[in-house]
């Protein structure tokens, strides 16, 4: 990849980076897991790949599963479904919440994080009451559609989270709402994108560790936002 706003994309995702000298064994890692460089990454996702995206470890420590809304699929987001909490959300830029009139979810956000939760929303066409994999996928494409542009063409409440992304993104705010946007926006995507945290079996949540052997398990590219904000640094993008 030689500038970023050229993305090549590949036939098919390529395997997460070799393991770290100290392998994971018995479950456990060693020095810890090895990420993946922000150029395979944005590859990956032109190509409509997901990605796993972990934030800094004395923030929330979480992984997301993210993927572009425009590219949603079924299988995708019923693999989101299956693996995550199922709060499935999709981060969108302030313009496109105020063109479809999606109001903040309360005016007062007292979320230690700030994370801008918008009213949520159904797509109302091809779709029943809105929480099936499908539906939510409608509406996610939705909400990407560029030629969909009335207020009318959503039901609230719904099933999907909008989340309003900072502009700037991760150079102004590190979280996994804004990295999906920068995501969507440096290959050239619709400008909204799916998140989802991960979670283990036992409903606990998937940490740095846990979602490398995840990302090795199912070929997903793993970044973290902290090496998504240095990359946009250095590129100036």
């Amino acid at each position: 990849m030689t500038h970023p706003s050229t993305v090549a994309v590949p036939s098919a995702p390529t395997t997460v980076k070799a393991e770290a000298k100290s392998a994971v064994s018995n479950g456990h890692a060693g020095p810890g897991p090895v990420f993946d460089s922000i150029p395979d990454a944005l590859d990956a996702f032109a190509a409509g790949h997901m990605v796993i995206v972990v934030d800094n470890e004395d923030r929330e420590n979480e992984g997301d599963l993210i993927f572009a809304a425009d590219a949603a699929t079924l299988e995708k987001m019923a693999f989101t479904i299956r693996y995550s909490s199922g709060y499935i959300c999709c981060s969108i830029p302030e313009e496109r919440m105020r063109q479809l009139d999606i109001p903040m979810m309360v005016q007062n956000n007292t979320d230690y994080l700030r994370t801008a939760y918008g009213v949520t929303v159904d797509y109302r066409h091809g779709t029943t009451t809105g929480i099936s994999a499908h539906d939510r996928c409608a509406t996610v494409r939705a909400l990407a559609d560029p030629a969909v542009t009335d207020p009318a063409d959503f039901a609230r409440p719904g099933h999907m989270l909008p989340l309003r992304a900072v502009q700037g993104g991760v150079l102004r705010r590190p979280g996994h709402t804004e990295t999906a946007l920068d995501l969507c926006r440096l290959t050239g995507r619709s400008l909204a994108g799916v998140l989802c945290e991960l979670v283990n079996d036992d409903g606990t949540m998937k940490r740095r560790d846990d979602c490398y052997r995840f990302a090795r398990e199912h070929n997903l590219k793993l970044i973290t936002i902290a090496d998504l904000a240095a990359y946009r640094k250095t590129h100036d993008c």
